[in-house]
This record gives structure tokens, sequence and C-alpha cells, in this order.
């Protein structure tokens, strides 16, 4: 399971895209009854699909629409290679109601892409053709460096000022991707920035000091991927240090993981870590004590390595069964957060810090922000 590594400056995302009607293409949108253009971002993981419809809100935007829905789609790809027929119709039931929010709010200006789950399926071309023959939406199957470098840009607002050395974490379902980031060559004030320029791509240069990626890799272990691996485990605790170490074996070719850079850095306001994911605001959210998930207490809350392991550790007390009747973790989320908790408790084993910031965003607004930027609809700082 090898992770997929950079190929390049000149390198161009795989896309898989079919013909696009009119009232579903990417061109720039009319503007509304409002005044303002919306736009739509969806994400088609391997677990789930996700859909934001929002407008450009100055340097931010505002959420009008939203959608989720856990489709399992990657479900037993592991072992077939391919996306099943009920995974497959799964999913279209729930896009034919994002086709139905796109309409009804008459979004032009979009992008609707799938990730790990229909990269790695053998079937994934026709999959997306069945997609468009039902729904009318036309898919694209992103590369694993647009959708860490995506995920990177949605998490710009969160970066601090004070951050020298970045590391953004988005935990998936098929696959996590980890993104390291030296800002030290710029200024404090345009560090967030310098983030958010690198919807041009990683190796994108601009003149005068710019952030830079140090490294990255996209590790096809994700909480569904991961978890499949190891069903058979029936030890509760036994299966998670397993879940735990095998991912961290999965890091040996990540520069990081080896260089001292990233341990010198560690404990002090230099160095970041903001982790994107549904298992880090799902901790964030158990931390907190939500029994009702509330977005505005979770998006940016930093939390320290020892609160972190407080969680999981509380996660392993209760056990399947406590689990699933938890009302903090969700009973869509119950049989995956184990094997989302692995992965994150190997990156702060890793790289153990005082300051780990929670992101409530993702793929979804790191599309917003790439095309309303790309459009000159956003003001400059994020």
């Amino acid at each position: 399971m090898t992770p997929e590594r950079p190929q390049g400056a000149d390198a161009a995302p795989d896309r898989v895209e079919a013909d696009v009607p009119a009232s579903l293409s990417g061109v720039p949108s009319p503007r509304d009854g409002r005044g303002t253009a919306l736009y739509a971002a969806l994400d088609l993981g391997t677990n789930s699909c996700r859909m934001l419809i929002a407008q450009p809100q100055g340097a931010q935007f505002e959420v009008t629409d939203s959608f989720s829905k856990t489709v399992q789609l990657g479900a037993g790809l592991e072992s077939s290679g391919r996306l099943s027929r009920a995974s497959m119709a799964r999913t279209i039931q729930a896009l034919r109601i994002c086709q139905k929010k796109i309409e009804k709010h008459g979004v032009t200006r979009m992008r609707l892409v799938a990730t790990e789950a229909c990269r790695r399926a053998r079937n994934a071309r026709e999959f997306i053709r069945q997609v468009r023959r039902e729904t009318g939406m036309s898919l694209e199957i992103i590369s694993a460096e647009e959708e860490a470098r995506l995920a990177v840009v949605s998490c710009a607002p969160l970066v601090s000022p004070k951050t020298e050395q970045l590391l953004v974490v988005d935990i998936g379902g098929g696959s996590t991707e980890l993104v390291w980031i030296d800002l030290s060559d710029v200024a404090p004030e345009d560090r967030a920035q310098s983030i958010m320029r690198m919807r041009m791509g990683f190796n994108h240069q601009f003149d005068g000091p710019q952030a830079r990626v140090v490294d990255w890799i996209s590790v096809k272990l994700g909480v569904a991927t991961l978890k499949e691996q190891f069903q058979d485990v029936e030890d509760d605790a036994a299966r998670f240090a397993l879940m735990s170490w095998f991912f961290e074996e999965n890091l040996s070719s990540f520069s990081p993981y080896h260089s001292q850079a990233g341990q010198s850095t560690t404990g002090r306001e230099g160095f970041q870590i903001i982790g994107t994911s549904g298992t880090v605001t799902t901790v964030a959210a158990s931390w907190l004590g939500l029994k009702r998930y509330d977005r505005a207490k979770v998006d940016g809350l930093q939390m320290t390595s020892g609160q972190i392991d407080g969680v999981i550790r509380d996660y392993l007390a209760l056990g399947p069964e406590g689990r699933r009747t938890d009302p903090r973790i969700g009973r869509d989320r119950h049989t995956l957060i184990m094997s989302g908790a692995a992965i994150l408790q190997a990156l702060m084993r890793i790289w153990p810090t005082d300051r780990l910031s929670v992101a409530d965003r993702g793929l979804r607004e790191g599309l917003l922000y790439a095309q309303m930027s790309a459009d000159g609809v956003l003001e400059e700082s994020p």
C-alpha cells in the first residue's frame, strides 16, 4: 500500500468528466435575485456525500444551503476493488437530493468532485456515467494532490500569525492527506493569505516570500478503509492499537516523519497542527461534552495532546456498545470513530503539541474558496 507522492509542478489532476449540460456547468453564474452569485461545492468521499451552497461575503462566504449523508460508497472496496451496486444506488439517491437543491437555488457555478473511492474503484468511470444519466450531474474525480491542496486552502483562516511550521491533516473515509508547510519566510500578517494562494498549486511561483510545501503525502487509509482492514480483530483495545501502529508505518516515506525539524518545533508557538475531519470534530465535541453538535464551538477550538488522549481513553472505556449510544459521538459515526481516533493518536504520538487546531471545514470549503477567489469576488485577506 504505497502512499501517493507529489509528481512535480507540471502534474495535472486526473479528472473524469462527463458532458455538462448548460444548467449544471461550471461557467460563471448569473447573479441571483439578491444580486450575489451562488456557488456550490460537492464532496463525494468514501463514506459521505456532502454539499454546500454559499455566496461570497467579504473575505469569507455565507452558507445558503447544505447537505450531508453517510452513503458508504466505498463499502467492500478493499476486498473487491469495485463499487458495489448497493453503494452506488445509495449514493445516487443522495446525489438526486443535491441536484434538486442546486436547481432550487439556480446555481450554475459549481464543482462536484469525487475522491479516494472513485480514484481506486475499477468501475468508477461506469459509476460517473450512471450518475450523469440518472441525475444530470457531472462528477469529476480529482487527484490526491488537489484534494490535499483544497483541504489546506480551507484551513487558511485558522493559521496563526505566529505559525512558522504548519501541518495540515485531513482524515477522510478512504485516505488521509498530510501537508507540511514552511511559513518562516512569510511575514506574520501575510501567512494566512499565503496559504490561500496555494489554490493555484503547491509549486506555483509568486513574487516575493511565499509558503513552501516541505512535503505532502496521501496515505490510502481513512476511517472506513482502516476499519475494514482490521475488522477481523475481535478485541476492541487490541484492534485500536493495531490500527494506530499500522497507520504510523504508512508514514515512513513522509520526510517530516524522520526530520528533526518537526521534533524541534513541537510544543512551541511556531508549530501548529490543523486537523480537519469528522474524527477531529467529534473528538472536540466529546471533550466539550456537547450532546448536540455546535459548529461555532468546535471550529477553531484548540486542544492539547493530553485532552485528545483523554477523550480516546474514554472511547475505549465505553466499548462498542457504549460508543453506539453516546450522544456526543452520534449513531452515524460510532462504527468509524475508533479507526479515526487511531489515526489521530498516531499523529499526536509522532508530533506531540500543545496546540492542535480543530477545523470544521475541508474539501467543500476549499472548493468554494478556490472558485470565489478565481472569480475575484472575495476580499484579499481570508
